[in-house]
């Protein structure tokens, strides 16, 4: 320990009482003697240097404290839970009587206390402190607990909330695709606060805990945790590992970083870290490649020029100095007292040391002290200004200032310090926080370089958010590029991710997309629906224009069944022409030449209707296709019973009796003709009242088409009218099949069974097809129908009669017809 009065000058002395936590461990210091087995933190000591670079500017500084300087003392109080109070007891008291309410010190004049990096260190020392109302300003990382001004009125934090620094870390996880990462947090209520805070962060933007552990913090100081404990980190499957912990944690367990830490993981830390990595050459090499985060602060003009000249020579009180000095150099400056020690060259000086302790970078809590120095000298220059304007003398017997009264003023102290950077004790306005982002890289030879790759902004600025230059990055040594840290690899697109039970979200399968839907992104949670006008493409990641399909004349199938009809219908009006040329010929007369022109005339109609169901339907041709198809097939096959009937008369009026003949004399079998059309029409038109087709579109029928067809409508009202032709075609046929066997001059009654066979035939097997078809396939089933079916009552009908008029008229004569009737 040193204790010491400094700068002293003309100027009148208010000392300030420096605490300094340089220590995490009890060490023993004996004056020009290194003690190498026993444990420093040697950057700590940047605090005290910090601290001796403002207190020498705030007394050379004329208008701050004008014709004052401020006077420390220097305290190096070992931070253990078993001796911290005993340690603040022996610094109030002076000695080591520990006699309540009394101190040994008659020229102490300490009105302040700057305390150490420890929060439950600060802690405990407000305790004490709090008795005698002495400000304690603390240097360490902002804690929730210690700004309860309840429990700690007398307790200032230099350090402003790190609230924002899980923002901070899930933006950088974000910017990386990091999705899946471990976590370790001390075992305490800053780590659990953490903890629950960056847990919560991780839910809503989709980051998944691959491992987690909590650093116990050791009771004592030999304790050490057990390997196990980290073991988990070498067996987890995330490469991406975020550190948040007092010191002590993982200091003491610091072996653990030689079998565990330097796995080529990456490692996100907040600043504080810098002093771990410093002190332990493994624990570089563990972090090479991470990443600190460090609260935005502007450089302090002048301090680094300090640094590199300042040598214990300068402050040969301090013991403290001239061991850190000796533990690196083996020599001390010239006129150090210590006269079996080597002299130093000239040159020497923090610059030359070793290169894992970087004491020129300065820390974030060197920062703070600095601030601290400058908040205690702002508050004592306002003090003074008041007893000024008030008119109060002053009496060197007493003391000029008395602790309690700095409490206003320090509550509400606000200045600009050297570095342009705002500076307030009182945390109760939001601010937007700023932080660097560092990357840890570690050089051959142990050399360390901290490289500013990018910063975070909160808030609502125009600088919000988070900016990388990830040209500037350093990768551990285990990759060659941007390290990947994710439960399941991505789903490219055209796949969607699919949870699996039981895991964490971020743990998915790839399922391809439905048919009709696609994703065009990465990790896509759901697929897209295309449109109706538009069709997947075969990857599914994008849709297409589906191109609009129907029974074209211009297609090859459309074609062939248009020439079909066409030659069907000239072949049906060439027939019609022969028998109105032969009329007055017998076998055109014995077949009642009425009847077959009205049939040569609907089947005629019937191989025409079959236009309607080529080409792009339209609302006509849609309502007219089927209701013109269902009548002309009624008036064919009504035809055709009507001739059936006429067969059967003809017979029966060749026996005695005159009802027969009478009925075949007054053409009663041609009623049946208008008596079903009628029936058919009122059911068209009924169809055509209640539900009537229209023009409709299919897209799923055919991959990558639109096919327009003409919906029927009401389903029951269409097959109601099939019905009827179905039911009529049936009678026909069986009306037909019993007269086979009529005697016959040219065989009408066979023919007539035969065409309504193929009819019927054709009909019958039409509807499973039909109902079978789609799209455009299923128009062309119908008109293959209606031309087949007419095919079969031309041919089987008429072609035998014009067979026997052109070829054979020998036979088509009335001698002929009376040879064979007699026969």
């Amino acid at each position: 320990m040193s204790e010491f009065d400094g700068y002293s000058d003309y100027r009148q002395n208010v000392e300030t009482t420096w605490l300094c936590g340089c220590t995490e461990f009890p060490v023993l210091i004996l004056l020009c003697v290194s003690a190498p087995l026993l444990r420093w933190l040697w950057k700590n000591y940047q605090y005290v240097l910090a601290f001796y670079f403002a207190i020498q500017e705030i007394n050379k500084d004329h208008h701050l404290l004008p014709n004052k300087s401020l006077g420390f003392q220097l305290y190096n109080a070992l931070a253990s839970n078993s001796l911290t109070l005993l340690n603040a007891m022996y610094w109030l008291a002076g000695d080591h009587s520990l006699t309540p309410n009394y101190s040994c010190q008659t020229r102490s004049k300490s009105v302040v206390a700057l305390a150490g990096i420890s929060p439950v260190f600060s802690a405990e020392m407000g305790t004490i402190l709090e008795l005698y109302k002495i400000p304690q300003l603390t240097y360490g990382p902002f804690d929730s607990t210690l700004n309860d001004k309840k429990q700690f009125p007398s307790l200032y934090q230099m350090a402003t909330s790190d609230s924002s620094l899980v923002h901070a870390m899930i933006s950088l996880l974000l910017h990386f695709g990091w999705t899946w990462v471990g976590l370790l947090v001390s075992d305490d209520v800053k780590g659990e606060q953490f903890n629950q805070a960056i847990r919560a962060e991780m839910v809503k933007s989709g980051v998944c805990l691959a491992f987690a552990l909590k650093l116990h913090e050791p009771r004592t100081v030999y304790e050490t945790m057990g390997i196990a404990s980290l073991y988990g980190v070498s067996i987890s499957s995330a490469n991406v590992y975020i550190l948040y912990s007092n010191i002590r944690s993982l200091f003491t367990n610091e072996h653990l970083g030689v079998y565990y830490l330097t796995l080529g993981k990456v490692w996100l830390m907040t600043a504080k870290w810098d002093i771990v990595v410093d002190e332990t050459q493994h624990m570089l090499h563990s972090f090479h490649g991470g990443f600190s985060f460090s609260p935005h602060k502007g450089k302090i003009p002048g301090l680094n020029t300090f640094l590199k000249t300042v040598n214990p020579s300068r402050y040969p009180e301090d013991f403290y100095f001239s061991e850190l000095w000796f533990h690196f150099f083996r020599c001390l400056p010239a006129g150090s007292g210590c006269g079996n020690i080597g002299v130093c060259p000239p040159n020497v000086s923090l610059e030359n040391f070793p290169g894992h302790i970087d004491m020129l970078t300065v820390s974030d809590s060197t920062y703070l002290v600095y601030n601290a120095v400058y908040a205690v000298a702002h508050t004592l220059h306002w003090v003074f200004l008041e007893k000024v304007e008030m008119g109060f003398p002053e009496d060197a017997a007493q003391p000029l200032i008395l602790p309690w009264q700095l409490h206003p003023l320090l509550r509400t102290t606000q200045f600009t310090n050297n570095a342009g950077d705002d500076v307030s004790l009182h945390k109760t306005t939001p601010y937007q926080a700023h932080y660097d982002i560092h990357n840890i890289i570690n050089f051959p030879a142990g050399l360390r370089e901290m490289v500013n790759i990018g910063k975070f902004s909160s808030g609502s600025g125009r600088d919000q958010g988070l900016v990388i230059r990830e040209d500037m990055i350093e990768w551990p040594v285990a990759f060659k590029e941007t390290p990947t840290s994710v439960c399941s690899q991505s789903c490219g697109p055209g796949f969607r991710k699919m949870p699996e039970e039981g895991r964490a979200v971020c743990c998915y399968s790839c399922v391809s997309c439905a048919e009709g839907e696609i994703s065009n992104q990465t990790d896509a949670e759901q697929c897209i629906q295309c449109p109706e006008q538009e069709y997947p493409n075969t990857e599914r990641t994008h849709c297409l224009p589906r191109l609009v399909t129907f029974l074209d004349f211009h297609d090859s199938l459309g074609m062939a069944l248009a020439c079909m009809a066409l030659s069907l219908s000239v072949a049906a009006a060439a027939i019609l022409g022969i028998f109105v040329k032969y009329r007055d010929t017998p076998i055109v007369k014995a077949n009642n030449h009425t009847l077959s022109y009205m049939l040569l005339i609907s089947l005629l109609l019937c191989f025409l209707c079959s236009f309607l169901f080529i080409g792009r339907p339209n609302t006509a041709t849609c309502l007219l296709r089927q209701i013109t198809f269902a009548l002309v097939f009624t008036l064919a096959v009504s035809a055709v019973l009507a001739k059936t009937i006429t067969v059967v008369l003809a017979f029966k009026a060749m026996k005695p009796g005159r009802t027969m003949r009478r009925l075949l004399v007054s053409g009663a079998p041609n009623a049946v003709i208008p008596i079903c059309f009628l029936i058919q029409l009122t059911l068209c038109g009924i169809w055509l009242a209640t539900s009537p087709p229209f023009v409709d579109t299919d897209a799923l029928s055919e991959h990558g088409h639109i096919i327009l067809l003409c919906n029927e409508g009401s389903i029951t009202a269409f097959y109601c009218v099939l019905g009827f032709l179905g039911s009529l075609a049936l009678g026909t046929f069986t009306v037909a099949f019993l007269a086979r066997k009529l005697p016959d001059t040219f065989n009408e009654a066979k023919f007539l069974t035969f065409s309504m066979l193929v009819f019927c035939s054709v009909w019958v097997t039409f509807l499973p097809v039909y109902q079978s078809s789609k799209g455009k396939v299923m128009v062309a089933v119908e008109v293959f129908s209606i031309l087949a079916s007419g095919v079969g009552l031309l041919g089987c009908i008429f072609v035998p009669k014009c067979y026997i008029i052109l070829i054979k008229p020998e036979k088509n004569s009335l001698k002929s017809f009376r040879e064979k009737s007699r026969s």
